[in-house]
């Protein structure tokens, strides 16, 4: 399953703090926790492992992070014991410990636990706001180069632009029907109707479509907003370029209408909760916008709340792209760029979310 071997957003770093967190990826319980920071050249060290505890199974969200003198341990909350994070070494000899390994059981405090008494540990990162994991390790056969780091959002990493996160979203339909959505325009006189769009100007210029090993990107496509970001006063043609950076991801630079200093980035990154299921999260970049983070906040959540009723009725959630699905969707002129998508996940072999 190759989605097992691709890296996926969990979480907003902001909501995992002192606690242990429990969260689900693709079947799987997992605890997140972060390890402080020892000193100021280290940043604090995020972990993701499978939310059991190896001795009798209790959840070890439930537990808390110590910061012990020989490196952060997680404490299960049942009897107590303790697996190492990253920087921990058995204080009677001093050696590294694997991540994960028991390293102090209190019923019996002269015992050292063997290498078999371990909770299973997961890679995992924070980029763009988020804390990402992943299940498995990339078979090179199969997984793309471009697949096997984190989406690159550039804007979020450039301290010129203002950054926030928006979500979480649960939505009840499949991430790649949501990513298709994002990548479409010509919803937008319908959908969002007086905000991103006019039924009056609901032609787009679908611009100019680009297919490769780093997945799919569309140039030049332009759509007219009555509203084209928070603090947008009148109407205009808004030029838009879309990547597909990842089967989940969809990453937009969005310029405003000409002599308007405002530009925005907003990337969409979804965890998949199963074949109809998502949690999706945008992670914002913006260059002159005026509105403060709540107003963009604001903004977002109203135009995410026009489209979850209707992507949620999509029938099938999941996407049909395979010839054998049995549904036929038919397309139009509007549709070049979720018909490049469709061909993307043709060829990962994707098969969580589509039929």
């Amino acid at each position: 399953m190759i989605e097992k071997q691709l890296w996926h957003p969990v979480m907003a770093c902001m909501h995992l703090r002192e606690e242990p967190a429990a969260v689900e990826l693709l079947g799987t319980s997992l605890v997140l926790w972060r390890e402080p920071a020892h000193d100021h050249a280290h940043e604090p060290v995020v972990h993701a492992w499978v939310d059991r505890c190896p001795h009798r199974g209790a959840k070890l969200s439930l537990g808390r992070v110590l910061n012990h003198l020989h490196g952060a341990r997680l404490e299960c909350p049942y009897h107590g014991w303790q697996f190492a994070g990253d920087m921990a070494a058995r204080p009677a000899h001093g050696e590294s410990l694997a991540v994960g390994r028991c390293v102090h059981v209190p019923a019996s405090p002269t015992f050292e636990p063997p290498a078999s008494h371990c909770a299973t540990a997961f890679e995992a990162v924070e980029r763009h706001g988020l804390v990402w994991v992943r299940l498995e390790r990339p078979d090179r056969t199969l997984v793309p180069a471009v697949l096997t780091e984190p989406p690159v959002f550039e804007p979020w990493t450039d301290p010129v632009w203002r950054q926030l996160i928006c979500g979480p979203y649960e939505v009840q339909t499949s991430a790649p029907r949501l990513v298709e959505n994002f990548l479409d325009l010509s919803h937008f006189g319908f959908v969002h109707e007086g905000w991103l769009g006019a039924r009056s100007h609901a032609q787009v210029d679908t611009g100019r479509v680009e297919e490769g090993g780093a997945g799919v990107a569309v140039r030049d496509c332009k759509a007219w907003q009555p509203k084209g970001y928070a603090g947008a006063e009148e109407g205009g043609w808004v030029a838009y370029r879309y990547e597909v950076p990842h089967p989940f991801s969809a990453i937009l630079h969005k310029d405003a209408t000409e002599g308007d200093p405002v530009s925005n980035a907003i990337a969409l990154f979804i965890r998949p909760d199963g074949s109809e299921a998502c949690t999706a999260w945008f992670a914002m970049a913006t260059l002159g916008d005026l509105s403060d983070d709540e107003e963009l906040r604001a903004f977002q959540d109203a135009v995410f709340a026009q489209d979850r009723p209707i992507v949620e009725s999509q029938q099938p959630k999941t996407l049909p792209i395979g010839k054998d699905s049995g549904i036929g969707e038919v397309h139009g002129p509007a549709d070049r760029m979720s018909n490049a998508y469709r061909r993307y996940l043709t060829r990962l072999g994707v098969s969580l979310g589509v039929c």
